[in-house]
């Protein structure tokens, strides 16, 4: 075969240091975009970014190529680094993140759900929400390491 052909999605979740509530409604629409040049400058594609005031989430497509754990923290360092000399200077993105893959078939589902963040989050809060995603996902964990 001559080329290589892949369908790889991810949907990450990351939080902001400590939970602040800092990303406000006039950050977050600057910072999505400088999010969204950091996702393209890797080769990476952007299919939906949403969020609150203490966590973002993202669905990526992403190539073979690819590294998760550059490609997440390149796009932590990078915006958190554009946060602090634009706009925070104490702004920080909290250790580690989520990383769930996305079937193709479930893509319009993923998309909604994050650009509906702020709706879903006068029902549950963070830390429900992340736990009931490594729930539906299988991920193994000891919840005394996840706050």
């Amino acid at each position: 075969m001559p080329s290589t052909h892949t369908s790889l999605h991810c949907h990450l979740v990351f939080s902001t240091k400590g939970w602040q509530k800092s990303i406000n409604e006039g950050l977050s629409r600057d910072l999505y975009g400088y999010i969204g040049g950091i996702v393209r400058n890797q080769g990476g594609k952007l299919l939906a970014i949403g969020g609150i005031e203490d966590h973002i989430h993202l669905l990526v497509g992403l190539r073979a190529s690819h590294r998760l754990d550059y490609f997440v923290r390149e796009l932590k360092a990078s915006s958190s680094a554009w946060v602090r000399r634009e706009r925070d200077p104490k702004f920080s993105w909290q250790k580690g993140y989520g990383a769930f893959n996305v079937s193709a078939g479930n893509l319009e589902k993923v998309k909604n759900y994050i650009r509906n963040q702020v709706e879903h989050h006068k029902k549950r809060d963070f830390k429900t929400e992340y736990v009931e995603l490594l729930d539906l996902s299988g991920v193994e964990y000891d919840e005394k390491y996840l706050w």
